[in-house]
């Protein structure tokens, strides 16, 4: 029983194929990329699949009969691209697709929240046998600010009080392999999230704590925020959509207490500080 993973170059998708494994799995692990080269060192089967040219997915999928589809990481032409596998895996006869969305998808304030929708529906409509993975926010993508942090003397946001459920990419990536290489996961829906939540503040908190240093968080509107990310470089896109992002989570939107994601990984999600810890330590 063939498992294929999408974007297996990227940094989940190397994560996932690490995980299984991890678990032992014997069953044929093939890894789809735009550029399979940059993959060569995962030792697996490599197939050239690219989200915006059916062809390559087309082929890429034959005799496969799981699917990791990671959601594309071009916000704007996810729905499309994401259709693309869809259609190319029902031709191809895959047997079940395993789809990483967002955290509440459903309900969730975010923009992001827009395509993963889409994509929900359109596997849904497939009639593929299917698993929602609605992952939370990845602890890493607060952890990249810290550089940035450091050198100003502060973390700015516009998240206000809001809980950040956040998990490290690697947690994300064992649930993922628990979910491919495990049974009666088929028709879930599940909301993953880290067990223990915090705020922007905390967050600066603790990086203080590590560093020895005084690092506020600076709440500021979701405009001056955008505006902010815009001024040091950042796409006016990438710059909305974070801020979008902060104050989705100012509503609740990144937060969750189930606990989902600890009990199928069967350990406590890692923390925020070990995260931070990491993060640092990277940068010595």
């Amino acid at each position: 029983m063939s498992i294929a993973i999408t974007g297996v170059s990227g940094q989940l998708g190397r994560l996932v194929v690490a995980a299984l494994a991890g678990k032992g799995v014997i069953e044929p692990i093939i890894g789809l990329a735009r550029t399979p080269e940059k993959a060569v060192d995962l030792g697996i089967e490599l197939r050239a699949a690219d989200y915006g040219q059916p062809d390559t997915l087309l082929a890429a999928l034959q005799g496969v009969d799981t699917l990791l589809l990671i959601s594309s990481s071009e916000v704007g032409q996810r729905t499309a691209q994401h259709r693309n596998v869809i259609d190319a895996a029902r031709s191809a006869g895959v047997g079940r697709i395993v789809y990483t969305s967002l955290l509440h998808a459903d309900t969730t304030p975010l923009a992001l929240g827009e395509e993963h929708r889409a994509s929900e529906a359109l596997i849904r409509e497939s009639g593929l046998a299917a698993t929602i993975l609605r992952n939370g926010w990845y602890t890493e993508n607060h952890a990249a600010a810290i550089p940035a942090a450091l050198e100003t003397g502060a973390f700015y946001g516009c998240a206000g009080e809001g809980r950040f459920a956040s998990a490290s990419r690697r947690d994300y990536a064992e649930a993922a392999a628990a979910v491919l290489a495990g049974e009666g996961h088929a028709g879930q829906v599940y909301e993953l999230a880290g067990d223990t939540a915090y705020t922007l503040a905390e967050l600066a908190a603790e990086v203080s704590r590590q560093t020895g240093r005084t690092i506020p968080y600076r709440d500021l509107s979701e405009a001056d925020y955008a505006a902010l990310l815009e001024k040091v470089g950042l796409p006016k896109p990438f710059a909305d959509l974070l801020s979008d992002s902060d104050a989705g989570a100012a509503k609740g939107g990144l937060f969750s207490d189930d606990k989902v994601l600890s009990g199928l990984i069967g350990r406590p999600t890692t923390p925020m500080p070990a995260v931070v810890e990491a993060a640092l330590a990277d940068l010595a």
